[in-house]
């Protein structure tokens, strides 16, 4: 049983609709998320994962339906209405999207600044912390481009967490790490839920990934939450399509 079963939800999404480039992504896509929890969200890619993210912070807005975090309906609210819901998220994108024109500090410093803090030593002490929580202490003056894969992530997330968020999103943390790297992304995204006791949603093909992180998983197929429950129910059933993406089964001739 998921640990978190009788905590309260936190996230609520009902019924969205989305449409890009004049195809149907997400055709009444609804999900709950537990307050504390870590929520794996699988699916094909292309499949409207991402794009699913991208609603929670505001970043595209539904054609139908309704989200609901933290109790405050965010469907349709205005830009500036926006700011707090998004300093309480922090997102680490696929790529890390860190600017390489700024060194790690600079990087992670970012959303402090973007919120208006101009304390130089609250900044240094944050940031500090930071780095030290995704076990980066003593990086901070490297720029982007002498970091690798896994540093990269690293240093992106202490920028999600800058902000001391309630939620985290992470959109493929272990994609292009090789296994040792990503188990140890795994293992820090555990430790951080504990440490700050974070609500996340987690976007990721990697099965090995989400039975390590997951307090609860849903399947997003064509448009629609096709499975949702813990990681024994997923290994336990025998339906055709979840049993093909557990196993990583196309059917086609080779």
């Amino acid at each position: 049983m998921n640990r978190f079963h009788d905590a309260p939800e936190i996230i609520s999404v009902d019924n969205l609709v989305q449409t890009l480039a004049g195809q149907k992504i997400l055709r009444g896509f609804s999900l709950k998320v537990r307050k504390g929890e870590t929520l794996v969200l699988l699916g094909r890619s292309g499949g409207g994962k991402s794009v699913f993210l991208r609603h929670l912070i505001g970043l595209i807005r539904p054609l139908e339906g309704r989200i609901i975090v933290d109790g405050k309906n965010i469907t349709d609210l205005r830009e500036r209405d926006l700011a707090p819901v998004r300093k309480s998220i922090g997102m680490l994108f696929q790529n890390g999207a860190l600017f390489d024109s700024m060194n790690v500090a600079d990087n992670v410093a970012f959303p402090l600044r973007e919120h208006g803090e101009t304390n130089a030593d609250l900044i240094a002490r944050k940031v500090q912390e930071a780095l030290r929580m995704v076990g980066l202490h003593g990086q901070h003056s490297k720029m982007p481009s002498s970091l690798s894969g896994g540093m990269r992530k690293r240093a992106a997330l202490a920028r999600a967490i800058i902000n001391e968020p309630r939620f985290i999103l992470y959109d493929e943390p272990t994609a292009g790490l090789d296994p040792i790297v990503a188990d140890s992304i795994d293992l820090l995204i555990r430790r951080l839920q504990r440490r700050l006791g974070v609500t996340s949603i987690v976007v990721t093909h990697d099965m090995k990934s989400a039975f390590t992180i997951a307090d609860s998983v849903a399947l997003l197929h064509e448009g629609r939450c096709y499975f949702y429950g813990t990681c024994e129910e997923l290994r336990a059933s025998t339906d055709p399509i979840i049993r093909d993406f557990v196993e990583g089964r196309s059917h086609e001739s080779p």
